[in-house]
């Protein structure tokens, strides 16, 4: 307590000489005074009580002096905002100095004080200084606009200073202009909806004028500029290509990496047939390697870069491989990098080269390296078929030196090169038995369980090994465990006398003494399978396994294209997009490369769809007299739901199923009489929302397409059917006009759907009351279920449909809008919607343009509203609207959509998404 004190009285002591010498008359002492203020201030000491003091320096012509006070001040302003004021006058006085250094250091200054007291004082000064005749105050007031847009964005926007900052882009000095360009990046990286940097074609000729003139940093803020860019057609993407490769040859990596990302992107555009297109391809790998000649910390920038680099483009680099050998006295993290890349380019041409270094690594005395050598000749021997046998060969060597890890590391690879490669390099698993005793690694252990239950037909004491591994079951981890239990039960399936009493022994300790819920809910799965049906256990455990794939470690494609766009900077290294791990609303727009889409990929198959047979003759069985029930339709299925309700949840495989098996598919010719669609085809597709050619009235939450003539009068012996769907209130329905135009009355009337796609069925009679006289027309309105019998039709939405009455049966076929079938319980929650998009194979992904449309984003979200079409969410990215929509059919099928709208384009652009293709095709 007594040191504290006398610490504080030695402070308050050298506070009060700091402050003599601060008011001295002589100009060096007062300097070196304020030497010695910034440095107790350097070192943490509190010299804040010295602000006065120290602010009355301000006024002098030494430009060191001046400097040192103006550091003092970004460092306490914050702290004392009203003293600070007193300053304000002097700033003010310094933006008009005859000096631009010292106009320079006042506006910087400025920018730097963030407070918000001040703040309102220091526009005209600054808006003098962007408008200054000297480049370097005016290249250090855009900077400074930045910067008080952070402290304060309406003062800036209000006071006009993000116009001047645009208008400093035509600048005639370089470095001006890469300021109000690394200005404006900022400002609208916190402002992501703001499209300050409009780019067009003007804008970027001026921009790479600028760039071959700036210094280093100024040509990083230009050429990440640029890659925000989209051009408009090839020939502008091989120009501004030609115009940036100069910057490869760059001495900074920064440039270099740059460059890179701005050529990486713009390559998208050009044809690969393009002779241009192998000319940089060829010229973006000297670069590339001159990186690895840096110190170990930029080569492993450089390799994280080049890692997505080659997962992109491989071919860039393919014949590079040697640059990727690892060197002695590489730090582990670089030769990690190195290992992965070396396997990334491996392929038949270079796979020799490859396998004798991956050889020599897994000699090393560095344990993490040698174990990621071994992984990496089990990958090689997936990736290049014709390796394989080598590969085998090199991992038998390995497991001779009976180096435990080494041996592990094998045994795990070479059970992922049997599922490769089954059937084929079998004859190694004796070696592979005779290591059994040295695993104690659980990986290990269970890549060996796994190839024991797997060919347990083919070795001998196959249950004397799985029993030895039984013994200490308990002690096991969750992954042997669980290998174990499935192990024995492929045994005891291949060899049933002789294992009873072992599958019995693991059931039981599985699902009886474990308290791990995932290893006795497999267990309870095995034991109920093999005590009621053996041959479904059998066909269930003892599939064929489908092959792994030759790399399973590649980023996810959307990701790795926002990857890309993000070369050079934080996310290439961490390999996570800036959202993951920036804060705040900085970082979180989405870039993509252009032509891509939002869609996800996934490994999901394609659904299988059941053929339509011939289906118009089955209009003849039908039963058509009127239906006895008179009550209202029943609702239509709200979500997709199990059993018989089921109908084409399961992207439509469950259609087989759903059908009458008595019934068959054919049933027989329909009658020469029966006509062919008669009507004019309803797209029934997403223009036709927008009124391009059905009618909407949102308000009554009514939608309905325009009339066509179903059958003609002269094909249905006087009778004329004319009519529309319309969905009112979530009901469906059919609503037809009747006109008889023949000599006799009409009576009797009713009506009958053939199996459709989508369950359509009447939900009641036909309401024709009275009969209907030569000449006359009646109205009537025939209600609609979606729970009838269903059967794929081509195209899906086609309807056949039988009408009958007094003189004849008769057939026409129409089709129905998909929008009458968009549920109202069809918005998805926003993470749902991600997650979903993601499931869906990229391949199911359509795209279609809606023409002539012109409404903006939010007149066409409330459109689509009106008919079962949310909006989810939506964001703009380069002047583009896009909204991402849900929608969902009433058989519990969900159709994903991004609908791209640009001001002034009347034309939009939609990319549907589904899990079953063909009801993205009829969308379209």
């Amino acid at each position: 307590m007594m040191c504290d004190f006398l610490f504080s009285l030695v402070c308050t002591g050298e506070i009060f000489e700091l402050k003599a010498e601060l008011n001295s008359d002589k100009k060096e002492k007062k300097k070196e005074a304020v030497k010695k203020v910034i440095a107790s201030m350097t070192v943490g000491k509190d010299v804040s009580a010295l602000f006065p003091d120290v602010v009355n320096c301000m006024q002098t012509d030494n430009l060191e002096l001046k400097k040192l006070v103006y550091l003092y001040l970004m460092n306490y302003a914050k702290s004392q905002p009203d003293m600070a004021i007193m300053a304000v006058n002097t700033f003010v006085k310094d933006c008009e100095d005859p000096n631009p250094l010292i106009r320079a250091l006042a506006v910087r200054t400025m920018g730097c004080i963030r407070v918000d007291k001040i703040t309102e004082y220091l526009c005209e000064p600054l808006r003098k200084c962007l408008k200054d005749e000297d480049p370097y105050v005016r290249k250090t007031a855009a900077v400074c606009v930045a910067k008080l847009h952070d402290i304060n964005a309406q003062l800036v926007e209000d006071q006009g200073f993000l116009d001047t900052l645009k208008d400093l882009i035509s600048d005639s000095n370089p470095m001006v202009v890469a300021n109000a360009v690394a200005a404006l990046s900022e400002i609208a990286e916190s402002h992501p909806n703001s499209n300050l940097l409009d780019l067009n074609p003007q804008t970027i000729n001026k921009l790479l004028t600028a760039l071959n003139e700036c210094t280093e940093w100024g040509q990083i803020f230009i050429l990440d500029c640029l890659a925000n860019y989209t051009p408009r057609d090839d020939r502008e993407s091989q120009s501004i290509c030609e115009r940036v490769t100069p910057r490869l040859s760059h001495a900074n990596s920064a440039v270099v990496l740059s460059a890179v990302k701005v050529l990486m992107k713009f390559m998208e555009m050009l044809p690969k047939d393009l002779d241009y297109y192998g000319t940089l391809l060829k010229k973006l790998a000297p670069p590339l390697v001159t990186l690895l000649s840096a110190e170990p910390e930029l080569q492993y920038v450089a390799l994280r870069n080049i890692n997505l680099i080659v997962q992109r483009r491989p071919e860039i680099l393919k014949h590079e491989m040697k640059v990727f050998f690892v060197k002695y006295n590489d730090p582990i993290y670089v030769k990690l990098e190195k290992l992965d890349i070396m396997i990334r380019l491996a392929s038949q041409a270079n796979i020799a080269q490859v396998l004798a270094e991956l050889k020599e690594y897994a000699t090393e005395v560095d344990v993490d390296f040698v174990r990621k050598a071994v992984r990496a000749i089990g990958r090689c021997a997936i990736k290049v078929e014709q390796s394989a046998e080598r590969c085998v060969s090199t991992l038998l060597d390995l497991i001779q030196t009976k180096v435990n890890y080494v041996v592990q590391e094998a045994i795990v690879v070479i059970k992922d090169i049997f599922r490769k490669y089954p059937n084929k390099y079998e004859s190694v698993i004796a070696t592979l038995c005779e290591n059994l005793d040295s695993l104690d690694e659980p990986e290990a252990r269970a890549a060996m369980i796994w190839i024991v239950g797997e060919y347990a037909e083919r070795i001998d004491n196959a249950d004397e090994l799985l029993e030895s591994f039984l013994e200490g079951f308990h002690d096991e981890s969750t992954q042997v465990q669980l290998q174990l239990l499935t192990a024995i039960v492929k045994l005891f399936l291949k060899k049933p006398t002789e294992t009873q009493e072992l599958v019995q022994q693991v059931l039981s300790l599985a699902t009886q003494d474990s308290d791990n819920p995932d290893l006795r809910d497999r267990g309870y799965i095995y034991w109920r399978l093999l005590s009621t049906d053996p041959v479904a256990a059998k066909e269930v455990v003892l599939a064929e396994k489908p092959l792994i794939s030759e790399e399973t470690d590649l980023i996810e494609p959307t990701l790795l294209e926002e990857l890309i766009c993000h070369i050079g900077t934080l996310a290439s290294v961490y390999h996570k997009p800036p959202s993951a791990f920036v804060e705040g609303s900085r970082g979180v727009q989405h870039k993509r490369l252009p032509g891509s889409s939002a869609a996800g990929v996934s490994e999901a198959p394609p659904a299988v769809i059941p053929s339509q047979g011939d289906l118009l003759g089955d209009l003849l069985n039908l039963d058509l007299t009127p239906p006895t029930t008179t009550g209202p339709p029943p609702p239509a299925s709200s979500g997709m739901q199990m059993g018989a309700m089921d109908l084409l949840g399961g992207g439509l495989d469950s259609l087989v199923l759903l059908c009458d098996p008595q019934m068959g598919t054919g049933f027989g010719a329909p009658p020469a009489a029966m006509p062919a669609s008669f009507n004019v085809p309803v797209s029934g597709g997403l223009d036709d929302l927008f009124d391009l050619g059905v009618s909407l009235e949102i308000p009554n939450k009514m939608i309905f397409v325009s009339v066509q003539v179903w059958l003609p009068a002269m094909k249905a012996k006087g009778l004329e059917i004319s009519g529309t769907f319309v969905r009112r209130a979530g009901v469906i329905q059919m609503e037809m006009t009747l006109t008889n135009k023949a000599m006799s009355v009409m009576t009797d009337f009713a009506i009958q759907f053939n199996r459709n796609s989508f369950g359509l069925a009447p939900a009641g009679p036909l309401q024709v009351l009275t009969p209907l006289s030569p000449n006359q027309s009646i109205e009537a309105a025939l209600p609609l279920s979606t729970v009838g019998p269903v059967m794929k039709m081509e195209p899906l939405n086609n309807l056949q449909v039988a009408v009958k009455n007094n003189i004849d049966v008769f057939y026409f076929s129409c089709q129905y809008p998909i929008s009458m079938l968009f549920a109202e319980d069809g918005k998805m929650e926003r993470q749902v919607f991600l997650a979903t998009w993601k499931d869906i194979p990229n391949d199911n992904e359509s795209q279609f343009q809606i023409k002539d449309c012109h409404l903006n984003s939010d007149a066409a979200s409330n459109k689509l509203q009106g008919s079962n079409i949310f909006t989810i969410a939506k964001r703009t990215v380069e002047g583009q609207d896009m909204l991402y929509q849900s929608m969902k059919l009433t058989n519990g099928i969900w159709v994903l959509a991004e609908l791209r709208v640009q001001a002034g384009n009347p034309n939009y652009t939609v990319s549907t998404i589904c899990l079953v293709l063909e009801i993205c095709r009829i969308i379209n």
